[in-house]
């Protein structure tokens, strides 16, 4: 992923729990399978990059969730470096027991053998949502509530395409806490550039600065691959009146499966279901 909001209410006790909208920019070459639940994994919930083994952005029926972002710095990126994305899966895949925080340390003590990269790591079960990247002097962090934003930089650092989809979420929301899943995904699909005077210098030319800086990212050989909206909302158990999560997500990405590229992306795979006890 390159670019998420996301809206996250720890404290709720009815309603929307967690709200995100994400993209994932990448290059077109490179071969990935949709949102799907994975063979080898019953549990899991998430697209596959078939070129790394990992995920970008994935879930998982006991209520734990995981996404990540590149972190932009051309000139320190070593082509030998392991693959992120495995970094999402193996949480998702591990045995239950760690918490967000303990999986996040346990990353940061071979974080320098990455390229840059921002980790959001959570359990709705437990409520716990936490951050780390490997490019700040910051420790692994549990998240307070509010709305956020990740590019590929730190956490809500002010690129001007996360202050505008974060604000866009945090209309959107105000208007309505149960906004359709569709409506997050056309939030994200912002082919919009920056000003010149407000771009990064991330070590890029200023062409693909340029190009770089619009939420949904439309190049020759690299763009926004695909759209994720999910929401996680507490519900109340009509027989016990317990409490009760419940999961809504959709993807629309630019390939069914099939490896042969739409552009814009138009495939959909919409998924819902209750976080097991």
């Amino acid at each position: 992923m390159c670019l998420i909001v996301f809206d996250w209410r720890p404290a709720a006790a009815h309603g929307p729990l967690f709200t995100l909208a994400a993209n994932r920019d990448e290059f077109l070459r490179r071969t990935a399978e949709p949102m799907h639940w994975w063979q080898d994994a019953p549990a899991l919930l998430a697209g596959r990059d078939l070129a790394g083994g990992g995920t970008w952005l994935g879930m998982t029926r006991d209520g734990r969730f995981a996404a990540l972002t590149n972190y932009r710095a051309p000139q320190s990126t070593r082509p030998d470096a392991p693959t992120r994305g495995t970094l999402v899966s193996n949480w998702l895949t591990r045995a239950r027991g760690a918490t967000p925080l303990d999986y996040l340390n346990e990353v940061a003590q071979n974080g320098d053998m990455y390229n840059g990269f921002n980790l959001l790591v959570g359990d709705w079960a437990r409520r716990e949502l936490a951050w780390y990247c490997n490019r700040s002097p910051q420790a692994p962090a549990l998240l307070a509530e509010g709305t956020h934003g990740i590019s590929n930089a730190v956490l809500d650092t002010p690129w001007p395409k996360l202050v505008n989809r974060r604000a866009a979420l945090a209309d959107a929301l105000a208007g309505n806490p149960l906004v359709p899943l569709d409506q997050l995904i056309e939030l994200m699909r912002d082919t919009r550039v920056a000003r010149d005077d407000e771009l990064p210098a991330t070590g890029v030319t200023l062409e693909f600065e340029r190009a770089l800086s619009a939420p949904f990212i439309e190049m020759p050989d690299y763009g926004t691959r695909g759209t994720t909206a999910l929401r996680v909302c507490v519900l109340a158990n009509d027989r016990d009146e317990r409490e009760r999560l419940t999961v809504q997500t959709a993807e629309r990405s630019d390939d069914n499966g099939s490896h042969i590229i739409r552009r814009p992306g138009d495939y959909e795979r919409r998924f819902e279901f209750d976080i097991e006890a």
